[in-house]
């Protein structure tokens, strides 16, 4: 029997509303489909218990305190597991989740992308969320994280900060927003010493270093010349030289020679 036009619309509301109620398929991971084969990629999903492994290891460096670094399940950008740090204030509490840079191209550009989310703003001391070992610097770190509640480089050898911590340099980064994962990107070129930073896909002017000094941008930067950083490892977590817990999780992690993108 044909049914009646009011039945045919019965029917079609019936089934958008058993549409709706169906329950979402899972958030498929933002992860690339394949690493790069000069590089990797990290989405923790197969990371088992709750203390990083595989190629990740737990690290603090000439003191350990309170904080702590766990493959979690309470929080992920895509798939269901990340790494979450609790940080907290003072040299002696940071954590991190490290992993070797050992086996990529050495030389030339080095692109990393990784989401991050963290719970309370940048305070204006100088803290660090991700750190590289620079075998070129004698061990020193060049650290990516904050100061003065904006995203800076600093390079532990010499303090040098990018971009200067003036008022006009501060104001050409950004801050890193809170309770929302955002998508951070740098490009280190290893032959030239020059350095790209990303936020969620735009370049960010205060971050950049082009091999020209600019006032207030990376003057101070290339004050010391010939820098090639040569990074070892990348290690991702929390450390504090003064006030400033916070709680972060990292997702997604991509390292190679070619940019990957959000």
């Amino acid at each position: 029997m044909t049914p009646t036009p009011h039945r045919a619309l019965a029917v079609a509301a019936v089934a958008v509303a058993v549409a709706l109620a169906a329950p979402a398929a899972p958030r498929a991971s933002a992860q690339p489909a394949a690493c790069a084969a000069d590089g990797f990629c990290e989405d923790f999903e197969s990371r088992t218990g709750t203390t990083p492994a595989g190629r990740w290891t737990t690290a603090v460096a000439n003191c350990s305190g309170t904080g702590t670094a766990t493959v979690d399940t309470t929080m992920a950008h895509g798939g269901t597991k990340s790494v979450r740090i609790a940080g907290k204030a003072g040299y002696c509490n940071h954590a991190f989740a490290g992993t070797s840079l050992s086996g990529l191209p050495s030389g030339g550009d080095l692109y990393a992308r990784f989401w991050v989310r963290h719970t309370t703003a940048l305070p204006a001391q100088h803290v660090t969320f991700a750190a590289l070992r620079d075998a070129n610097d004698n061990g020193k770190d060049l650290r990516m994280g904050g100061q003065n509640k904006a995203l800076q480089w600093n390079r532990e050898s010499d303090d040098a900060t990018l971009p200067a911590q003036s008022p006009a340099g501060v104001a050409l980064s950004t801050p890193l927003p809170v309770n929302t994962w955002t998508c951070l990107e740098f490009r280190l070129d290893r032959t030239a010493g020059r350095l790209d930073t990303w936020v969620n896909g735009g370049l960010v002017t205060g971050l950049v270093v082009d091999g020209t000094p600019t006032q207030d941008v990376d003057q101070q930067w290339l004050n010391r010349g010939g820098w090639r950083p040569a990074p070892a490892d990348l290690r991702l977590g929390w450390e504090s030289y003064g006030e400033g817990d916070d709680t972060l999780w990292y997702d997604d992690v991509a390292v190679g020679t070619s940019r990957i993108g959000c």
